[in-house]
Formats: C-alpha cells, sequence, structure tokens
C-alpha cells in the first residue's frame, strides 16, 4: 500500500492555492486568445465585453471560494475573508470604457467612459443576487461556528463585514446608481487589491528571510500599482481622452503579477507546513 507523505489539510491548503494561481493563467489566456483573434484591449477587466467574458469572471469567482477556503489566524482570517467579499464584485461592476478602448463599437462615445446601457440590468441583478449571498452566508459562518464551537471574535467582524457590504452596495444601487456605474469598479478593485497589500505587509512582519524580503517586495509593488491605476482612472474621469491607449492594461497586469507572486511565495513557504496557516509562525 502507498504510503501519503502528506496529510488531507496538508493537500488541501496546497491545491487550492494552486487554484487560485490557476486562475490568475485562465485571465492570462482570455486575454492572449482576445488579442490575437478580436483586437487590443486597453485593460484586463475589459475583458468583460469580450468573448472572455467567463473566463474574466469565472476566475475571480474561484479566487473568491478560495479565499474564503483558506484558514488563517485573527487578522489574516479577516482580511481574507473581507477580501472575498470584493472579488466577485470585481466581475458584477464592470469597467467603464470608451470607444477605442476595445475591439468593435462597445463602449460610449466621447473621452470619459461609461458602462453601456446594455450591461446595466446585468449589474443590478449581480448586485441584488451578491448581497443576498452575502448575508445567506454570513449566516451560515455563524450557524456552522456555534455548531462547531468555533465562534470567535474574528467570526463575527467578518460576518458583520459581509454584512455590511451587502447593505452598502445595495444602497450605492438604489440611492446613487450612476455613481457606482461610473466608479464602483475601481471602488471595488482597490479594495480588494488594497486588502491584499495588508495581507502582504502582516505576511512580511511573520516571516523569516527570504520570505519576508519576498513579501516587501510584493506589497510595495501591489501599492505602487494601485496608485498608479487610481491616478489614471481619475484622469480619465475627468474628461482627458486616454481611450485607446494601454495605460490601464499596463497597471492592471502589474497588480495581478504580485498577486500572482504572493501566492507563489504562499505556495512553496507552506507546501510542507503541518499547520497550513496564511502566515508562518
Amino acid at each position: 500500500m502507498m504510503r501519503l507523505s502528506s496529510t488531507t489539510t496538508q493537500r488541501t491548503y496546497r491545491y487550492v492555492r494552486l487554484a487560485i494561481l490557476g486562475a490568475v493563467l485562465s485571465i492570462g489566456v482570455a486575454l492572449v486568445i482576445v488579442l490575437a483573434t478580436e483586437g487590443p484591449l486597453t485593460s484586463l477587466s475589459g475583458l468583460f465585453y469580450t468573448s472572455g467574458r467567463t473566463a474574466f469572471t469565472g476566475a475571480l469567482i474561484a479566487v473568491a471560494l478560495a479565499l474564503v477556503a483558506l484558514s488563517g489566524h485573527s487578522v489574516e482570517q479577516i482580511l481574507l475573508d473581507v477580501a472575498a467579499l470584493f472579488a466577485p464584485l470585481i466581475a458584477v461592476i464592470p469597467t467603464p470604457v470608451a470607444l477605442g478602448d476595445l475591439p468593435g463599437e462597445t463602449g460610449c462615445p466621447g473621452a470619459v467612459p461609461c458602462v453601456p446601457e446594455a450591461f446595466v440590468p446585468g449589474v443590478t441583478t449581480g448586485i441584488i443576487t451578491f448581497a443576498v449571498m452575502a448575508i445567506v452566508g454570513a449566516g451560515c459562518a455563524l450557524i456552522l461556528a456555534r455548531v462547531q464551537q468555533t465562534l470567535s471574535p474574528g467570526v463575527l467582524i467578518g460576518v458583520i463585514a459581509a454584512g455590511v457590504v451587502a447593505v452598502v452596495m445595495l444602497v450605492w444601487l438604489l440611492v446613487w446608481p450612476d455613481a457606482l456605474l461610473h466608479i464602483g469598479h475601481l471602488v471595488v478593485t482597490a479594495a480588494f487589491f488594497g486588502i491584499m497589500v495588508a495581507i502582504a505587509v502582516v505576511s512580511a512582519a511573520a516571516s523569516r528571510r527570504p520570505w519576508r524580503r519576498v513579501y516587501v517586495i510584493v506589497a510595495v509593488g501591489m501599492a505602487a500599482s494601485l496608485l498608479y491605476l487610481a491616478i489614471v482612472g481619475i484622469v480619465r474621469l475627468t474628461g482627458v481622452d486616454l481611450s485607446g491607449q494601454p495605460w490601464t492594461l499596463v497597471g492592471e497586469i502589474g497588480v495581478i503579477g504580485f498577486f500572482a507572486v504572493f501566492w507563489v511565495a504562499q505556495t512553496v513557504q507552506k507546501w510542507n507546513e503541518v499547520d497550513p496557516s496564511l502566515v508562518a509562525r
């Protein structure tokens, strides 16, 4: 009989981390296919409007589920759970586009990008579905924690965060729908990767060399990429015509590249740990 050199928990955590890397790779593959068959894109998020939409949205949902599945401790667990809330919203709220940002005629005329009218009903349905599932998930988390006797301040904070994000998104949709369509994608993307920067910082503080150095580089690189994207986004929203130019794509490749580096480091660092928590102790 073959002897297994690892536990079921170890293998599960390895596969979940590898699944996150697989999700990132699938977005890259979809981008290459779209560029080769349909024409140039100015952003990764623009895949939403192309034949790469299924790969793009599916990858983000997969990342959200993987982050929930990963078990950390205290601050790390809370940050992972909150990050998991924002990942699907990146797919639900599309990036505004102008003519010239995408192959074909999809996009809004003029310098200021917008979400084309045909996609607005999908945003409404997606946000309502997200809010319902976030609240249901929070309730299930509470019940499971009580049954398993694992209820802790971290679980409570995660549950409260899910409720708050769900309510905020619903209110935003109902009260300021134009603002949601205008800047929603930028806000939820910044929130997701901002939390990932915080996780990288915590990982750096808790790790020894050479991993500490890797996580510091990831945190700095991801933060710089986010700042760059925020500047580009604000410039576009003020009416400066950047349509057809790949400035956003460059920043997005940077931030998702550092995201991938983080999970490569986590996978290698945690490969043989008996207790494969997020941060080494």
